[in-house]
């Protein structure tokens, strides 16, 4: 395995990652975002309530998009496992 191809490796796996988390993070900031200019706005500072909005949040936007993810995930296995043989006899 060649020095570049740790690096293909590795910008792929990181492209992937962030794919397959980037809609939850994404739910979570907006929701948190809202929460805390709703808080400011009413003055109400009670800090359990940014938690359950959030985790609902994450949760519906994780059920949503599980084929999704999912096949990215499948995607970037079947690349794997065509990766694995050129990198073996390097």
């Amino acid at each position: 395995m060649t020095i570049q191809m740790t690096i293909d490796i590795g910008q792929l796996a990181l492209i992937t990652f962030l794919k397959v988390a980037g809609p939850m993070l994404a739910a979570g900031m907006i929701v948190g975002i809202t929460v805390s200019l709703f808080q400011s706005m009413t003055q109400i500072q009670e800090i359990t309530l940014t938690f359950i909005p959030k985790i609902i949040a994450v949760l519906l936007t994780t059920v949503l998009f599980l084929p999704w993810i999912v096949s990215t995930l499948t995607q970037f296995t079947h690349e794997m496992l065509l990766v694995i043989p050129g990198a073996i006899k390097m």
